[in-house]
């Protein structure tokens, strides 16, 4: 790995094939020892002293955003089968995020380090150019240039949105998500009429049908601004938007224009002619549709206020960093390498993460399998097939016992007929009873004329009492 070679490549620099002064002024003894930190340091100083703000020229791989927004990347030079990684910090990537693809050609300016943590040489980046424009970047360029100078783009001749419109003119394609957006986001906000005027986005016709849909949506009455817009896509999806005839078309409608091509790394010479930009056609809705009166009075009420703190939070920083800049030199570059050495724990603890899931995996499958032996179908099947035999001992024991019952009830049914009155009565004996169905037990509970009635053993009669014997 390296980056500095003997033959570069045309439009590359490279220094002499020579040691750096720092490792010819710090040659030492044979017997000498150090640590490897000593060791990564005096190499860091080294190749540092060797690599100060040079351009490096060539082709990005391995392109990897981490969240803390960092990029690391590896810049290769395929004709000598070279390659470096490299590494921009968040500070730095943001400004160049457009330029940061995959496969694409850059010229990077930056030093070469050694990331002691892992002994390893890398690239610092702190700009990113591209290795080369091309005619139509070129012409692209020499129109705005020319546009530019005729004062299409002035910051004076921007209109500012109607504070309250009633007829939205949108110019985009009917079979987009980008017009589904407006529509959602501005119906969501206000009560608004949205007007479409059908155009063609992309392609060589798609200048003419541009411009054609802006004639037509200017003479529609009523209208109070247009948006004019589209989804994302390549920088050659959005060149009907660097077109003459549409940037100038747009710079003289009669109505505020609001421009919202592609996302918001994507600029177009449309997006310098409208009098507003929008990084999306959703944000252009939301700034063409404000929101109720009483939302906008609470949020200028909240704005002053945040303002007024936000303010007073910025001085009182402000006095901290300046109390701090006097302390350190650029304390960025150290929290940066905190930060590239806590990216890669965040991959191990990802990778950890993903071999503790695979084993509790295992162990779930291993315990699913042994649920499925005591699933309640197959309890119940084996108890049903324990029961079955109970089931005709039990009916074989209820009947014995029922035998056993019946034969019990019979006896004592034929002992009690033995002990009733009636058998008594069915031998030729009765009972004699008052009127008032007392039995009499002697001659003397009646008197000579008294009713009496005989109970037999089959039947009954009435008596009267004609005589008594002692």
């Amino acid at each position: 790995m390296g980056i500095f070679r003997p033959n570069p490549r045309p439009g590359t620099i490279a220094e002499p094939a020579r040691a750096p002064a720092a490792i010819r002024g710090s040659v030492r003894g044979p017997d000498e020892v150090i640590s490897v930190s000593e060791l990564d340091r005096r190499l860091r100083l080294a190749v540092e002293e060797a690599s100060a703000r040079v351009w490096v020229e060539g082709e990005v791989s391995s392109l990897k955003r981490a969240p803390s927004g960092h990029v690391y990347f590896c810049l290769k030079d395929e004709a000598e089968d070279a390659i470096i990684e490299c590494v921009m910090y968040r500070f730095d990537a943001m400004r160049a995020r457009r330029f940061l693809n995959e496969g694409a050609r850059l010229q990077l300016l930056g030093k070469a380090t050694v990331w002691a943590p892992r002994g390893r040489l890398q690239f610092v980046v702190n700009q990113v150019r591209p290795a080369g424009r091309g005619a139509l970047l070129e012409a692209l360029e020499q129109l705005k240039e020319r546009l530019a100078a005729e004062g299409l783009f002035a910051a004076e001749r921007k209109r500012a949105l109607p504070s309250e419109p009633h007829v939205i003119g949108v110019v985009t394609s009917g079979s987009g998500a980008a017009f589904h957006d407006i529509v959602s986001v501005a119906f969501r906000r206000g009560d608004v009429k949205i007007v479409l005027a059908s155009a063609l986005v992309q392609g060589e016709d798609a200048p003419k049908s541009l411009v054609r849909a802006l004639d037509l949506i200017e003479r529609y009455p009523g209208l109070d601004v247009v948006v004019l817009g589209r989804g994302g896509g390549s920088g050659e999806d959005l060149m009907a938007f660097n077109d003459e005839r549409v940037v100038r078309r747009v710079a003289r409608l009669r109505v505020p224009v609001v421009s919202a091509v592609g996302h918001e790394v994507d600029f177009s010479l449309t997006d310098l002619a409208a009098d507003v930009r929008a990084a999306t056609p959703s944000q252009a809705a939301e700034l063409v549709v404000p929101e109720s009166r009483a939302r906008a009075a609470a949020w200028q009420r909240a704005h002053a206020s945040l303002q007024r703190a936000t303010l007073a939070r910025i001085l009182r920083w402000r006095a901290e960093i300046e109390r701090a800049r006097a302390r350190l030199s650029d304390p960025r570059f150290t929290i940066a390498e905190r930060q590239q050495e806590l990216d890669e724990l965040s991959s191990a603890l990802r990778r950890h993460a993903t071999d503790a899931i695979a084993d509790r995996r295992a162990e779930l499958e291993l315990l699913t399998r042994r649920l499925y032996t005591r699933h309640p179908r197959a309890v119940l099947a084996s108890a049903r097939a324990q029961l079955g035999p109970l089931d005709v001992r039990l009916q074989h024991a209820a009947r014995r016992r029922l035998n056993r019952c019946e034969a019990r009830l019979a006896d004592a049914a034929t002992r009690l007929n033995g002990l009733s009155p009636l058998t008594i009565l069915g031998r030729g004996y009765a009972i004699a009873t008052r009127a008032d169905g007392r039995a009499i037990r002697a001659a003397d509970d009646v008197a000579v004329g008294d009713e009496l009635t005989l109970r037999l053993g089959r039947g009954g009669l009435r008596t009267r009492v004609e005589g008594k014997e002692s």
